[in-house]
């Protein structure tokens, strides 16, 4: 039978450090992720994010600070923790030789599920994640897309208290990562507590209840999807010009950036006829654009304004456009 766990935060990190040789992967990184809850680590390239989720899955030792999962601390007692948690790593980690069904069982039986108890888990999972007229044929005879649910599926063939996500949609078609969200959704409700790396920033926005970001080895940011977008600024104003012609779009970039006395950084042009201005003053910057515009006789076809995306927000904070890898 798996270890009790403590009564405690699922996760907690203090000072975390891990070095490869003169790479600092962590320095001095600390969390909790609270129960129940589905937590976000996102990061650029190189920023630490899959170090922090091998230590946390037991599967490198940190050379400072502390990592405890349910209570269990992942240098001193590794099999505890691993009793406990699910990973799903960003590959996915099948036999090709055996059958969908097969694979689920060979992970329910080293997991320690009986072999019915095995069996009635994997065909649950297998029609959960829409695999089941596939499940009797060998996994090499799968896509890609269907290769990564099945790795899903099998990290959840013992229900775990800690489910660790890295990059769990990756190469999953809309419609099946949909599907994925579902099955997750419906896990969290039930209790199980989530770490998340991604990088799809709106998975992140949309599902995450906290979110932390990583960069250089260092957390840098830690918030809910809403406090961490109100730090890329207000708003934004998005104007649609009634011209398509990327070169006029670039023109009236240029207008704006002087008539409002913005810097470049703060007007972009991203595709033809549209322009992206930030609004820090909310509705004032979208009226003094829009009347800068007409004044030099420009049409406008549609005028608005948003919140930040998360995406946004990872660049204002990371000062990069990498993906959140």
């Amino acid at each position: 039978m798996p270890d009790s766990p403590v009564a405690r935060a699922p996760i907690e990190v203090a000072g975390l450090g891990k070095s490869f040789g003169e790479v600092v992967a962590l320095s001095d990184v600390g969390l909790l992720v609270e129960p129940g809850s589905l937590t976000a680590l996102l990061g650029p390239n190189g920023a630490g994010k899959t170090t922090l989720v091998r230590i946390l899955a037991t599967l490198t030792r940190p050379d400072t600070g502390t990592a405890r999962v349910l209570g269990f601390d992942v240098t001193r007692q590794q099999q505890q923790v691993r009793r406990n948690i699910a990973v799903t790593g960003q590959f996915a980690g099948l036999d090709e030789a055996l059958t969908g069904t097969d694979n689920m069982l060979l992970i329910g039986r080293l997991a320690g599920l009986g072999h019915r108890q095995a069996r009635l888990r994997a065909a649950e999972l297998v029609a959960l994640f829409g695999l089941a007229d596939a499940a009797g044929r060998p996994v090499r005879t799968y896509s890609g897309g269907m290769r990564r649910r099945l790795d899903v599926a099998a990290s959840m063939m013992t229900r775990p208290a800690v489910l660790i996500l890295d990059e769990p949609t990756t190469g999953l078609d809309p419609a099946s990562r949909d599907l994925l969200w579902a099955v997750l959704g419906d896990l969290r409700a039930a209790g199980t507590t989530m770490l998340l790396t991604t990088q799809y920033l709106e998975e992140a926005d949309r599902f995450a209840d906290m979110v932390h970001v990583l960069s250089h080895g260092r957390l840098i940011a830690t918030g809910t999807p809403a406090q961490l977008k109100s730090q890329a600024g207000r708003g934004f104003a998005e104007i649609t010009l009634a011209s398509a012609d990327a070169a006029a779009a670039a023109a009236a970039a240029r207008l704006l950036e002087r008539q409002l006395s913005l810097p470049p950084a703060a007007v972009r042009s991203a595709e033809a006829g549209r322009i992206t201005v930030t609004a820090d003053d909310g509705v004032g910057t979208v009226l003094a654009a829009g009347a800068a515009l007409r004044a030099a006789h420009i049409e406008i076809a549609d005028l608005g304004i948003r919140q930040p995306t998360l995406d946004e927000a990872f660049l204002a904070l990371t000062g990069t456009r990498e993906a959140a890898r």
